[in-house]
């Protein structure tokens, strides 16, 4: 008797604890996931990567590759809920207030669509690397297979074709583990056509070069301190027709300033750059770099059947015969000018930053996307595109074909060899990231990553830069 209180008054308290437990699992049982938002284009459904839905109490919600968010905010659930709609070349109409959004009831398991209206020319396609690229559809049921790289940021693509595959190319590196990432960097290849169709959802696979623990590893370590930046990335033929993948290298110090250029080759055997030769080491007798093979290549047959490969970012401003004794030797070197601006079918002149140059052979034309310097309204996210008769020009009139809303999107990349020749799609990516804006919140899995676009070249909307070609 005398032990009874104690063991009841131990039972009520476990009841205690244990009731909401039990209640919850009993709930939990019920429900039947996130709720399911679709974000799609309206007119053809397609999904919409990159835009984010964002609540009255500032929760941030962002669809994946596959357009799609998984709510699940207990707070919001059977409650109407405004959702503000942020797109980047994608919207909803204005309400009455002057408010881009929408209201949605979400429930556990329920499947919501958002029809998002495209107010650009460039489709998204999504983003191709980073983490998290099928995130919001993995918390969902019919998640597919997918395999992080470990890879959660880089900066600035470059490709090149290279014995029967495609070579990608990143600057520095951001990992999951530390703040500091790789910054000598980071490179994967893929199939030379690494896409069944051109429609989102995006699944580019990419087989990256790893250490002996699987992660993503430096390829580009040169001798000095600082990073190690590479730039005119190409393969080139030797006289016995063996290829060599080749490119320029900088060493950067504080704040981003390069001391010494050289020229590095791809060592089969390591999967690693070496260095080639030193170019260039600033000091006070040479403060100056020299010209040097800089920027995005691009191979070109003059009118005698020579054939050159040119370096720009995105007009050419050198070149050198195609070859890897050529490219080696800098006697060959040929210094070219670039346009300083471009004309516009309305409005002042637009002056390039960065890009890149390609035949197109749906067009008859050389292309070009380029990022504007200090556009409106982000300084460093307005692209155009223009089309010109040679590589060195005469280029234009642009017609502006993405923008952003105070968000970069630098160092944009063509990528002719994805397409078939007689296709008049164009593709191109670029480093979305929120440096060089005006202090905007950074998108969280997009910031610092590269994002695909499709341009339609028989779209209308680029007929005035095609007027006269």
């Amino acid at each position: 008797m005398i032990n009874r209180p104690t063991s009841w008054m131990h039972f009520l308290a476990a009841s205690f604890l244990l009731w909401p437990l039990a209640v919850h699992g009993a709930l939990a049982a019920g429900v039947s996931g996130p709720c399911r938002i679709e974000i799609v284009e309206a007119g053809n459904g397609w999904p919409v990567p990159l835009v984010e839905l964002r609540t009255t109490h500032q929760l941030r919600l962002v669809s994946d590759n596959a357009g799609l968010i998984a709510l699940d905010a207990p707070e919001l659930m059977g409650r109407e809920t405004w959702f503000d709609v942020i797109g980047h070349g994608y919207e909803v109409p204005k309400d009455g207030f002057g408010y881009r959004g929408v209201r949605l009831k979400p429930e556990p398991g329920k499947t919501l669509r958002v029809e998002v209206n495209r107010t650009m020319i460039a489709k998204r396609l999504g983003r191709i690397t980073g983490a998290g690229l099928f995130a919001e559809r993995q918390k969902l049921v019919d998640a597919p297979a997918w395999v992080e790289s470990g890879v959660v940021g880089c900066d600035s693509v470059q490709n090149a074709v290279h014995r029967g595959r495609l070579f990608w190319l990143w600057g520095d590196t951001t990992l999951a583990n530390y703040p500091l990432g790789i910054f000598d960097s980071t490179s994967a290849t893929s199939a030379i056509q690494p896409l069944k169709d051109f429609l989102p959802p995006l699944r580019l696979k990419l087989d990256y070069f790893t250490n002996d623990q699987g992660a993503p590893r430096a390829v580009a370590r040169m001798p000095g301190p600082g990073p190690t930046w590479l730039t005119a990335y190409v393969s080139l033929p030797d006289k016995t027709g063996t290829p060599h993948l080749v490119a320029s290298y900088m060493k950067i110090k504080p704040p981003l300033t390069a001391y010494e250029w050289g020229l590095c080759v791809w060592n089969e055997d390591l999967a690693s750059f070496e260095a080639l030769r030193v170019l260039w080491t600033k000091s006070e007798q040479t403060p100056v770099r020299p010209p040097v093979p800089d920027g995005q290549p691009a191979f070109w047959n003059d009118a005698s059947g020579r054939a050159w490969v040119l370096f720009g970012n995105p007009f050419p401003t050198l070149r050198c015969p195609a070859t890897f004794e050529g490219w080696q030797n800098s006697n060959t070197w040929e210094v070219l000018t670039p346009p300083p601006a471009l004309d516009a079918p309305a409005g002042p002149k637009i002056k390039p930053h960065s890009g890149s140059i390609a035949w197109s052979p749906w067009r008859q034309r050389w292309v070009t996307v380029f990022m504007e310097s200090f556009g409106k309204p982000s300084a460093f996210g307005e692209l155009w595109y223009a089309e010109a008769p040679t590589p060195t020009g005469p280029w234009g009139p642009a017609v502006k074909i993405l923008s952003h809303d105070n968000y970069t999107f630098y160092n944009p990349r063509l990528h002719p060899e994805f397409t078939a020749t007689n296709s008049p799609v164009l593709l191109f990516e670029g480093t979305y990231t929120q440096t060089f804006a005006d202090r905007p919140q950074p998108t969280p899995r997009y910031d610092y990553n590269q994002i695909l676009y499709r341009l339609d070249l028989d779209d209308v909307a680029l007929k005035p830069a095609q007027q006269g070609h």
